[in-house]
């Protein structure tokens, strides 16, 4: 698409495209994502070429020590539903309801003065992201929807598979009035580093991908960056903790997707569990072939059942296994995103103890609590500072398809505009809107002391009448 021109050329372009699609009727911007995904299926082989091109040269950068495995694990698009996905995400963001032009507040300031506070687009997103090529029609979806013009960059693990599908956004917005630059895409370094000097096009960055790659990005520029770091996400099982739920809960959590941000990294043990309910637990992860990274309580528990000083009729799996995938925590291992099949263990004394531990050294992503007490989970949920608490769910739940927003632009773990998974409401800000309906308009100096008074009557209005 845009690739070969240069960066300033690019956000002037979008920016353009933006002011211009702005009085294009929202129907307009639903074709545009239908005829995209009907773009999409006529070039599936194509992509999928080009997608196995990426992941053969990927190969190599791994073996060489390059790149990581984790990394080469999200560029696959073929694997799995992935692909069906991809698509099914584009007509679940064209069903979904319009996020503009919704009042969130009305006033009659005075007889014939209204003021409306209504929904609107951010502007131009310049989002970054690493390996998953499905990032780029995730994100031209959820751009298009919410009346963004957007700017893609996707690792250069991805290029060619990138290539391919931006070729197939643009044929589907060549189908309607939407403007053909309203996303593009980029392909080297040098462009952004260019564009994120230019705040008076772009109007938000929204980095994906791995902690130096956002870290880097907010110390680039002066235009707000929405994104977050890490996902340390923790699982922390509480002394009222069922052990059927918590295997469940836990196995999923670290195993589903390892290299998911959602993913977790530690499990928390209430020190009442370590000799009941963590070794059912440990039984389970070992038995999936993860690594476990033990602090001395809950590693002493599994060395005394290989040593037969403790009696579990878990031990004899736990001994096959024990050399290979059980080590001794470190300090770093509680602040390290593994992205891979290994969690690091920690054992608390309390529930208060473990929310202080959460909001210590989580990356305020999501973290889940186990149990059964009511009490401990309305302080879990309220006291843990994440931009999601779960009770008795995996946290691989924290994520924008599984929300019902469709797809995700990414997750915020800040606290500002939008926090979690961000879909179409966090890409929407407002701007006010007043109207005076009075004969010969209105003016400030009417009103005062001794003068008029304002009304400041709530208006019922979900849409503005005008």
């Amino acid at each position: 698409m845009a690739s070969s021109s240069n960066a300033h050329d690019i956000a002037r372009a979008a920016k353009l495209a933006f002011e211009q699609s702005q009085l294009i009727p929202s129907q307009e911007r639903i074709k545009a994502l239908h005829a995209t995904r009907d773009e999409l299926e006529t070039l599936k082989d194509e992509v999928l070429a080009a997608n196995r091109e990426d992941i053969k040269a990927a190969q190599i950068e791994v073996e060489a020590g390059r790149m990581s495995e984790s990394l080469l694990n999200r560029l696959d698009l073929g694997k799995g539903d992935k692909w069906d996905s991809m698509l099914q995400g584009v007509l679940d963001v064209a069903g979904l309801p319009d996020p503009t032009g919704n009042v969130s507040y009305a006033s009659e300031l005075d007889d014939g003065l209204e003021l409306y506070r209504v929904s609107c687009p951010i502007g131009v997103l310049l989002v970054i992201f690493e390996a998953r090529p499905e990032v780029v029609v995730n994100i031209a979806s959820l751009a298009v929807k919410s009346g963004n013009a957007a700017i893609l960059k996707g690792g250069k693990e991805s290029n060619q598979t990138t290539r391919v599908l931006s070729k197939a956004i643009a044929a589907g917005l060549s189908k309607t009035s939407i403007p053909s630059t309203y996303v593009q895409t980029i392909q080297t370094r040098a462009e952004v580093s260019s564009l994120l000097e230019l705040d008076e096009y772009i109007d938000l960055v929204i980095p994906r991908g791995s902690n130096s790659l956002v870290k880097s990005i907010q110390n680039s520029t002066r235009i707000p960056v929405m994104g977050h770091a890490d996902g340390l996400c923790n699982v922390y099982l509480d002394e009222t903790a069922d052990v059927d739920k918590a295997v469940r809960i836990v196995v999923d959590a670290k195993t589903d997707y390892p290299s998911a941000c959602n993913a977790a990294e530690t499990l928390i043990l209430h020190q009442s569990l370590v000799s009941t309910v963590w070794p059912r637990v440990a039984q389970a992860l070992l038995a999936a072939k993860v690594n476990l990274l033990c602090d001395p309580p809950s590693l002493d528990v599994l060395r005394a059942l290989v040593d037969g000083t403790q009696n579990s009729s878990t031990s004899g799996t736990i001994s096959s296994d024990f050399q290979n995938l059980v080590q001794g925590s470190t300090e770093t291992d509680y602040t390290t995103e593994h992205l891979s099949l290994t969690i690091s263990v920690k054992t608390l004394p309390s529930l208060q103890a473990a929310i202080e531990w959460i909001n210590s050294h989580s990356s305020h992503h999501t973290d889940t609590i186990v149990t059964e007490n009511e009490e401990a989970i309305s302080a879990f949920v309220r006291g843990v500072d994440s931009a999601g608490t779960f009770v008795n769910a995996s946290t691989r739940f924290a994520d924008g398809f599984r929300y019902g927003f469709g797809t995700e632009v990414g997750i915020s773990t800040g606290r500002i505009h939008a926090r979690g998974p961000v879909g179409l409401e966090g890409l929407v800000i407002y701007k006010y809107m007043l109207r005076s309906k009075g004969k010969a308009g209105h003016i400030v100096s009417e009103f005062g002391t001794g003068k008029k008074q304002y009304k400041h009557k709530p208006i019922t209005a979900t849409q503005v009448p005008f």
